[in-house]
This record gives C-alpha cells, sequence and structure tokens, in this order.
C-alpha cells in the first residue's frame, strides 16, 4: 500500500519572517504602547515620510486598507454617477468594488495574456464620451507597461488611478532610460499593506500616494472625515486611518522591502526553470 506525504506551500511565512527581525519589530510595537498614541501618532507622520522618500513621490497619505485608498482616490477627482471607469477584467475585485460602491461605471476590459496586465488596445476599444479615468493594476509585483498607458490617458484627458497593492518596490523605465516606481506615475496611487502583501504589516492598512498637492489635500480630507480642521467637516469624507501600530512595523519593514522583492523574483526564478519542460504550460 503507498502512502502519499501532504505538502503545503505557503505563499509567504510570515512566521518565519517576524522571526528574522524579531526585535526590531518588538521594539517598535513597545515604543507605541508606551508613548498611547495609538491614533495619527509620530510612527504614522514618519512612515508616510519614509514612504514618501522611498518611493520619491511628494504625498503619501496613510488610510485604513487598499480598497479605502482606491475608493478615497476615487472620491477625491469629483466624479459623476454617469461617468465610466476602465479597469481590468483580472484583478481582485476591490479594484472594481470601489467603482461600483461610489455609483460610478465599472467598463472592464481584458488583460495582455503574456503578463496578465490591463491591455492598451483593449482600453482603446472600451473607450467613449463617459470615460473619465482609467486604472492599471500592476499585478503579481509586475508593473503594467505605463508610458503608453499615460500617453492614451492624456490624449484622451483622463485621469489615471495606479492600483500599487501588489508591486509596490516595482521599478518602471521610460524609453528616455528614466525610471519610476509604480504609484507615482499616475494622477494617484493605491497600495495594500495587507499581510501578504510585499510590504505587510500586521492587519490591516493603506495607503494613496500623489504627486499632486491637490488631490492629496483632498483625499487627506476625505480619509479624515472630510476636515481640515477638527470639527470643521468641509466636505462628505469617511473615517480611514492607519493605526499606529501597523505604521510602526511598517517603518521597520519598509527597510527589508527591497530584500522581499528580490527574495519573491528568486523563488519565481525556481518556478519558471524548473517548469519549463512542462509542455501544456506556459509561465508569465
Amino acid at each position: 500500500m503507498s502512502t502519499h506525504q501532504s505538502l503545503s506551500i505557503v505563499m509567504v511565512d510570515l512566521k518565519k519572517q517576524y522571526l528574522q527581525m524579531k526585535e526590531e519589530i518588538d521594539a517598535a510595537i513597545q515604543r507605541v504602547i508606551d508613548s498611547t498614541a495609538f491614533i495619527n501618532g509620530d510612527e504614522v507622520r514618519s512612515f508616510a515620510e519614509e514612504l514618501a522618500d522611498y518611493l520619491k513621490v511628494k504625498h503619501v497619505i496613510p488610510c485604513a486598507n487598499g480598497t479605502d485608498a482606491l475608493q478615497i482616490s476615487l472620491m477625491a477627482l469629483g466624479l459623476s454617477e454617469s461617468d465610466e471607469i476602465i479597469v481590468p477584467d483580472f484583478t481582485y475585485a476591490a479594484s472594481a468594488e470601489a467603482i461600483g460602491l461610489l455609483g460610478l461605471t465599472p467598463v472592464p476590459v481584458d488583460v495582455d495574456p503574456a503578463t496578465f496586465n490591463i491591455s492598451l488596445i483593449e482600453c482603446e476599444k472600451a473607450l467613449s464620451d463617459k470615460t473619465k479615468a482609467i486604472i492599471p493594476v500592476h499585478l503579481f509585483g509586475q508593473s503594467c507597461d505605463m508610458e503608453p498607458l499615460r500617453r492614451f490617458a492624456q490624449d484622451n484627458g483622463l485621469y489615471m488611478i495606479e492600483d500599487n497593492a501588489q508591486a509596490i518596490g516595482c521599478e518602471y523605465t521610460f524609453t528616455d532610460g528614466s525610471t519610476h516606481k509604480t504609484g507615482t506615475m499616475g494622477h494617484l496611487g493605491c497600495t495594500s499593506f495587507f499581510p501578504s502583501k510585499n510590504l505587510g504589516c500586521y492587519g490591516d492598512g493603506g495607503a494613496i500616494t500623489t504627486n499632486n498637492d491637490a488631490l492629496a489635500e483632498r483625499a487627506r480630507m476625505i480619509a479624515n472625515h472630510g476636515q481640515r480642521i477638527k470639527y470643521k467637516h468641509e466636505i462628505i469624507g469617511c473615517n480611514s486611518r492607519l493605526d499606529s501600530i501597523q505604521a510602526a512595523v511598517l517603518r521597520v519593514k519598509l527597510q527589508h522591502l527591497d530584500r522581499f522583492n528580490a527574495l519573491r523574483r528568486e523563488v519565481a526564478g525556481h518556478y519558471t526553470k524548473y517548469l519549463a519542460d512542462v509542455a501544456w504550460l506556459k509561465t508569465p
């Protein structure tokens, strides 16, 4: 009688990752507890500054999760209910969910089968008089082909919101040799700090990135009940904050992000190598 051993493949071994940084993480969490500044404290402000410096972007607005980041970004654009947003049909539900929650119309388009990222050709087919924005999703750590997508958006007067939940730290190279990190090339970028992400916290968290001062101010207000000054609510907003403990954890893990990404590429390389001889399988 033959016996089979079960093999559990863990996508991200959070326990092993934590043990590698245990002293740093424990000290960061204890620092927040000692300060009792659990909401919008120094840790959140410092993390936003450090992430902005890493991404080379002007503004980082922390929020409660990646879905909120998408919703707040769409709200900041001041769109109308009849407006259409182009979004890839192969993505996590949140990319389209945030559009629907605001009464906007998601227009799903097919992706490039070689990269699983949004297809420019399909975007051009989906364009209508009601199209106001496009949400390219950088899937599986790989940047969309941003140069032609940005040209498409600019030529048609569209806003661009990058869904960067799976690709923070990824760099895109333009034909002139310049490089930009994903999440910094559109009008707004959105990321998630869900524990399994490239940069993950120990709960929920997210952030909005932008180089546009006016959009940054509006997004900050929306994430904070529509207020700039406490108890003075100027616009309709929501309550979307990154916890100080999560910010402290992210400050530690941000220092290791490039190493984490390199390890993911190394593991992906092993899969590509050892699956190469499977005749019926094509790796991305």
